[in-house]
């Protein structure tokens, strides 16, 4: 099976090919803005390195977020057009789970792992995973001040339920000093953006992904136009 990923959903761009439990390519560049530009012409270097056309491929794996609005719309849309221009099934995959399955084993292994995803606002992204990588709740989007409270709740700090904490995404920064005190915790190191790489490896094991629509946690931040009279 052959799945092309594709990553624009926060502070990266980039577009991997999967090939029989292989990368066999990937492209990566850190990017705030200008994934739009940037996103057709990689995926495009990447299949070309690979020597593989758009029709040889089986499906096309994307992140469908939290993160940043347009970030995300601009992947999906690619996705979509790929998919549709090669008759090719779509898979979704969360930011929360392409951070997550992008770090390395022996840096999570024994650790439950909050991920949390930069929302360019004061609240970052928030979801609690267990080491065997299940969730431990339903996505949250908290200010920094509350998240320590809401992590107790869901996984205890001391006693027989304890369990050690390792904490990453690229919106785990403002999170460190609240959390560096918690006993057990540990911040991953990485840039915490996903990659395309693992959206394809994902995509690929998933027989059914989500929906390839847009997964907010807040409504995007769009103004009507004024009716005139």
């Amino acid at each position: 099976m052959r799945v092309l990923g594709l990553d624009t959903a926060t502070s990266g761009c980039s577009a991997a090919l999967w090939d029989d439990g292989t990368v066999t390519v990937r492209r990566r560049e850190p990017m705030a803005r200008g994934q739009a530009e940037a996103l057709v012409p990689l995926a495009q270097a990447a299949l070309a390195e690979a020597g593989c056309a758009f029709g040889a491929l089986d499906r096309v794996a994307v992140t469908v977020g939290p993160g940043a609005f347009t970030g995300l719309r601009i992947a999906l849309a690619a996705a979509r057009g790929f998919a549709l221009a090669a008759g090719l099934p779509v898979v979704g995959v969360t930011s929360f789970d392409a951070i997550l399955h992008g770090l390395p084993v022996a840096e999570r292994e024994g650790r439950a792992v909050l991920v949390a995803v930069d929302s360019r606002r004061t609240e970052p992204f928030l979801q609690l995973f267990h080491p065997d990588l299940t969730p431990l709740g339903e996505p949250a989007m908290l200010e920094p001040a509350a998240v320590p409270g809401w992590l107790d709740g869901l996984l205890p700090a001391s006693g027989d339920g304890a369990v050690p904490l390792l904490v990453a995404g690229d919106g785990a920064t403002p999170l460190r000093t609240l959390l560096e005190d918690r006993p057990d915790t540990r911040f991953a190191a990485g840039p915490g953006t996903p990659d395309a790489a693992v959206v394809a490896a994902l995509g690929a094991a998933r027989e059914a992904g989500l929906p390839a629509q847009p997964f907010y946690l807040r409504p995007p931040d769009v103004s009507l136009p004024r009716k005139t009279a």
